[in-house]
């Protein structure tokens, strides 16, 4: 696999994307892998991986490049901890939206792209993939959105398929944020939501502190065969 950096042009300015190409040559798809609030740091580079050892092109924004770019920080250290809470609660989640769409839109003109592009990402990246379920990507895969309770209303825009992956244990989404999503979503035709029992925020993070090896598993297996359905 080799892996590059590509540019994005959006109206205010550039931001950088990680690519990871697969070593098989050809027209791929493209998945494009939204952060958690720790930056483009090992454990998304290793999802990226797994996208490109599964012969997909995988296309990391780096989402905080407005505040800070480059981030590539870890869960156990508090100071990065609270760096990345405190970048979540500055960030735009409008403006966050047009950079994926942005991105969305270089991915199908990339070198060795197929033209079809699926989003995913993980607590701040699966917010962003719910609200960037409304744009023109192909498929959505959301795990645990941080937040997406306060946006439920925008489910009615949603036409594209959206898979989301909800913690049951989960101590950033409540059960009454869980339950606020799940009615959304169950108006929306193209939407299916799982649920994971015992499991908490982050529990498919690779090496996370909540990481669940047979949820994670189960989790990653549907969102593969997602993607199989819907960009192949």
């Amino acid at each position: 696999m080799d892996s590059e950096t590509v540019q994005v042009a959006v109206q205010d300015g550039v931001f950088d994307c990680l690519l990871v190409r697969p070593a098989a040559p050809g027209p791929a798809p493209v998945i494009a892998v939204l952060q958690e609030i720790f930056g483009v740091n090992p454990g998304i580079r290793s999802i990226a991986a797994h996208y490109a050892e599964a012969g997909y092109l995988a296309l990391c924004p780096d989402l905080f490049w407005r505040s800070e770019r480059h981030l590539s920080m870890s869960e156990t250290d508090p100071a990065h901890a609270e760096r990345g809470f405190a970048l979540y609660n500055a960030y735009d989640f409008d403006r966050g939206v047009d950079d994926i769409a942005a991105a969305i839109a270089l991915a199908r003109t990339l070198p060795g792209s197929s033209g079809k592009v699926g989003v995913t990402g993980y607590c701040l990246g699966g917010l962003l993939t719910f609200l960037a379920a409304r744009t023109d990507g192909d498929a959505f895969a959301a795990y645990y959105g941080g937040g997406t309770e306060r946006f439920v209303d925008r489910a009615a825009g949603i036409r594209a398929p959206l898979l989301y992956h909800l913690a049951e244990e989960d101590e950033y989404i409540g059960r009454d944020a869980q339950l606020a999503i799940r009615a959304a979503l169950a108006a929306v035709p193209s939407a299916t939501v799982h649920s994971y029992p015992g499991c908490n925020h982050a529990f498919a993070r690779p090496g996370g502190s909540h990481y669940d090896a047979a949820s994670a598993t189960l989790a990653n297996d549907r969102t593969d065969r997602f993607f199989a359905q819907t960009l192949r």
